[in-house]
């Protein structure tokens, strides 16, 4: 059985790209995919994790799981898909001790030793630091940025440098990237991968955050637009469909506001040209699979 662990990362996905998934559970159920309900499982695997801090896994540990994970037999389920934007820290601990996700890398191999024979791959979103760190402050209100990176400086912060541990920890475990800036454009794709679906005809909602962010108009004209070109690479798909929501984005749902004390235009302007370089270097490392428009 193969495991696809979304990790997300906190003020990315919500929660939504298993939400979107599970509208098809039975059509994926059919083809050997298990998408069980995040409830199910979120807290007793992270409790499971967090008891491996000072003891192995009981013998059982595995079948335990799998038996409150799944409603029918494992031999049934070829793929697992398992999603959690708070797996490797809960937004208080995103940058305990100034590191960003200190406990990830141990979570992902304690992960790796409840299913020692079971291959896993990791899906993972990324953000720009500019954006992501007052998404972070949003959600810390009391808090100062600051007090909430904990002597690790905004321009520092390196998703590279997250991507290198993990793979270092466990080099076993290969590693899909995105920038959660794209996920609008990628969302079919990235429907398509974690339930290990060949065509867009087996996904339903590949177009639900571009409807959330564009016009009717555009939306529409889009739709004919790839309805009348099926025949169009993956990569060409893309290409449209940013042409199209350059075009028709709706300015109240893609601005944002970027509050943060001390800033001004050309902090942010560094922390993106960071974030760009950045994400090059991820789309470099080895056994890192780098998803782009």
């Amino acid at each position: 059985m193969r495991i696809i662990l979304h990790a997300g990362t906190v003020t990315t996905d919500e929660g939504r790209l298993i939400a979107t998934l599970r509208r098809d559970a039975e059509a994926h159920a059919a083809r050997g995919v298990a998408l069980p309900p995040p409830e199910r499982y979120r807290t007793l695997l992270r409790d499971t994790l967090v008891s491996m801090r000072r003891a192995a896994p009981a013998p059982d540990a595995r079948a335990v799981l799998l038996d409150a994970m799944l409603d029918r037999p494992e031999t049934e389920v070829a793929r697992l898909v398992l999603s959690n934007d708070r797996f490797f820290a809960a937004p208080q601990q995103a940058f305990a001790g100034g590191a960003l996700f200190p406990q990830a890398e141990e979570r992902l191999a304690n992960l790796r030793r409840l299913f020692p024979e079971d291959p896993i791959e990791l899906r993972l979103a990324i953000r720009d630091p500019a954006t992501f760190l007052p998404a972070v402050m949003a959600v810390r209100k009391s808090e100062t940025l600051e007090e909430i990176m904990e002597g690790l400086a905004p321009q520092d912060l390196r998703w590279s440098g997250l991507i290198a541990r993990l793979r270092d920890s466990v080099p076993e475990v290969p590693i899909t990237v995105w920038c959660d800036e794209d996920s609008p454009v990628l969302w079919g794709a990235l429907l398509r991968d974690l339930a290990g679906a060949e065509t867009e005809s087996e996904v339903s909602g590949a177009f639900d955050l571009l409807e959330e962010i564009m016009s009717e108009e555009g939306v529409a004209r889009m739709r004919d637009y790839l309805a009348a070109h099926p025949d169009l690479t993956e990569a060409l798909r893309r290409r449209a469909m940013l042409a199209f929501l350059d075009k028709y984005a709706r300015p109240d749902m893609v601005e944002q506001e970027l509050d943060v004390p001390g800033w001004t235009e050309e902090t942010v302007a560094d922390l993106t040209a960071a974030y760009d370089a950045d994400v090059a270097r991820i789309g470099r490392m080895e056994g890192v699979t780098l998803l782009s428009v």
